[in-house]
C-alpha cells in the first residue's frame, strides 16, 4: 500500500461508512420480505441476485459519484468504473445472497477502496446483526450491539485445537477440495455456511482460520483489509497476494497460516 495522506484516510473512512449506511438503508426492508424473489445468474448451478443487491449498489454507487467521483469502482452486480486516482471502490452489495434468501443473518456488505498494490481499508458490515467491522490503517474495530470494541485475531495454538470456517464443504476441483479436507481433518472444528461472518470472526478473534476458492475481488477485499488491520494474514494457498480473488486461507497468525498451507500444499 503507497503511503497516504492522513486527510485521505480520513476522507476514505467518511466515504465507507457512508457507502455503508446507505447499503443497510437499501437492503433491510427486502429481508426477510414475503414473496422475496431472485434472478439467477449461473447457467448449470445457482448465483442469486435480488433487488436488495442491485439496489444496495446503486445507492452506494450514487454517494461515490457525488463525494469521490475521481475514484473507480468494482462492483459485483454493476461491473467496472473507470477512475483517475488510482483508488478504487471494490463492493459486493450483499455477500451471502443465498443466506439473504434463508432469512439467515450472517451475510453482510462488503466494502473496501484500493490501489494497485491490494485494499487499504475495508469494512464488513453485518446490517441485520448491526455490527460494523472496519480495518485499515491505525483502525481495527468493531461496533455493534455491545458497544465500540478492538478487534484482535487470536493467538497461535496447535491446528488440533483451531476453528475453521468455510462457505461451502464443496471447497473447489476434486484436487482443491482434498487440500481442503487435510486441514478439516486436523483442526478441532469445522463450520460452514457464514459467508463473510467467518472473515469477520478471523478478525474478532473467535476462530483460526477461513479457506475458500473461487472468490473474485469483491468478495475477498473488504475482509482482507480488516484481518490484516486485527493482526491476521490473508493469502492464496502458496501464500502470494490474493486481492484479485481465487483460493483464499485467512488465518490468525503465521504459525496456523503456515500449518495450513503446508497440509493445503501437501
Amino acid at each position: 500500500m503507497a503511503d497516504i495522506s492522513k486527510e485521505l484516510v480520513s476522507d476514505l473512512w467518511k466515504t465507507a461508512h457512508a457507502l455503508a449506511d446507505a447499503a443497510r438503508a437499501a437492503i433491510l426492508p427486502h429481508f426477510r420480505a414475503t414473496g422475496l424473489d431472485a434472478e439467477n445468474k449461473l447457467a448449470g448451478g445457482f448465483d442469486p441476485v435480488t433487488v436488495a443487491d442491485r439496489a444496495a449498489e446503486v445507492a452506494m454507487r450514487d454517494i461515490l459519484a457525488a463525494q469521490r467521483p475521481q475514484d473507480g469502482i468494482l462492483g459485483e452486480e454493476l461491473g467496472t468504473t473507470t477512475g483517475t486516482s488510482g483508488l478504487t471502490w471494490v463492493l459486493d452489495p450483499i455477500d451471502g445472497t443465498r443466506g439473504f434468501l434463508s432469512g439467515t443473518p450472517t451475510w453482510g456488505v462488503l466494502i473496501a477502496v484500493s490501489d494497485e498494490s491490494g485494499p487499504v481499508l475495508g469494512i464488513i458490515d453485518q446490517p441485520y446483526i448491526g455490527e460494523r467491522f472496519c480495518g485499515g490503517p491505525g483502525l481495527a474495530e468493531v461496533t455493534g450491539p455491545l458497544g465500540t470494541r478492538p478487534l484482535a485475531s487470536r493467538a497461535p495454538r496447535p491446528l488440533d485445537q483451531a476453528i475453521m470456517f468455510s462457505t461451502f464443504p464443496e471447497v473447489g476441483s476434486a484436487e482443491e477440495r482434498a487440500g481442503f479436507e487435510r486441514v478439516r481433518d486436523a483442526v478441532r472444528l469445522t463450520r460452514y455456511g457464514m459467508d463473510c461472518y467467518g472473515y469477520a470472526l478471523v478478525a474478532a478473534g473467535q476462530v483460526d482460520l477461513v479457506i475458500e476458492a473461487g472468490l473474485y475481488p469483491y468478495d475477498v477485499q473488504g475482509p482482507i483489509a480488516v484481518i490484516e488491520a486485527a493482526g491476521g494474514i490473508v493469502t492464496d494457498w502458496q501464500g502470494n497476494p490474493v486481492h484479485m480473488g481465487g483460493r483464499v486461507i485467512a488465518a490468525a497468525n503465521a504459525e496456523i497460516h503456515a500449518e495450513a498451507l503446508a497440509l493445503l500444499n501437501a
